[in-house]
């Protein structure tokens, strides 16, 4: 599939609007059936308020230009079952070839957060923001009325790796607006470095949501916990390497896992571990 024609169908099946076509994106109604999505665990792998998304579980799709993994439903991939965990509606994991990249395209109503792994991610908008972010980075847009933006791999000799995610907001038809931070990857070792929260004279980039995201790299043997910062958050886990136990549950890269109705998370890293945490409103 051509990049005019992903993105054409990303946007259809996943949300925003596209040459004034209503979509489902953030629309009152879809808002309303924001929830757990109570998928079942693999056989054996059981616990208490919590859901497990196994990597190769995830929808897939390889566009020769893109290789991307999808969490939840979008685009083509569209699964009943995995529509959303709370108000997080997208986690992609992206891979884009040298040179490529997405073209210019709208959101709206929608607050989008871009975390690059490796490589140089080009960023142009119609705020009249154009910035590369790289990865310790972690950029931010909240789409509120209306933008428009392209997304490229600055780099014509290597990929560029980076993590999509799309947080549904607690405010409709805001100003847009667009920032990202640069992170000490020193400052989270062993330990949790906030990267974004619903405060702006909190650590790390804010969204209109209450929602917290915090990340840690995590030595083999050590042990964690995470206490919830709002009565009513669940929590979703996402490896991005090495492997961790939460409970009795072991996830490897790029696993995931959800947890509801619990005031804090203890986590024990089996191996050197890089750990994703994102607080979400499950309604």
């Amino acid at each position: 599939m051509n990049r005019k024609e992903f993105v054409k169908r990303s946007l259809l099946g996943a949300g925003v609007v596209a040459a004034g076509i209503p979509v489902i994106s953030a629309t009152q109604e879809e808002q309303k059936e924001v929830g757990f999505n109570h998928i079942p665990a693999i056989k054996g792998e059981t616990m208490k308020n919590a859901i497990i998304h196994r990597a190769e579980t995830r929808g897939h799709a390889n566009h020769g230009w893109l290789n991307s993994y999808h969490t939840f439903s979008f685009a083509q991939y569209c699964n009943p079952e995995r529509m959303h965990f709370g108000v997080l509606r997208v986690l992609n994991d992206d891979q884009v070839a040298p040179g490529m990249g997405f073209g210019t395209h709208p959101h709206d109503n929608m607050e989008i957060i871009s975390i690059p792994l490796s490589g140089d991610l080009e960023h142009k908008d119609s705020m009249g923001n154009v910035a590369v972010i790289r990865q310790n980075d972690v950029q931010v847009m909240s789409a509120g009325t209306g933008i428009r933006h392209s997304e490229y791999n600055k780099n014509s000799d290597q990929e560029v790796k980076f993590l999509q995610i799309w947080v549904f907001s607690n405010k409709r038809n805001v100003t847009p607006r667009y920032d990202q931070l640069t992170f000490k990857p020193e400052d989270r070792e062993n330990t949790w470095q906030q990267i974004l929260s619903p405060n702006a004279d909190d650590a790390g980039v804010w969204i209109h949501q209450d929602a917290w995201f915090h990340w840690g790299e995590w030595s083999a043997g050590k042990t964690a916990d995470y206490k919830i910062k709002k009565n009513g958050n669940g929590v979703y886990a996402f490896v991005l390497s090495g492997s961790i136990t939460i409970g009795d549950i072991k996830l490897n890269a790029r696993d995931g896992m959800g947890i509801v109705d619990m005031s804090s998370i203890d986590i024990k890293a089996d191996s050197d571990a890089f750990v994703l945490l994102m607080e979400v409103p499950m309604n």
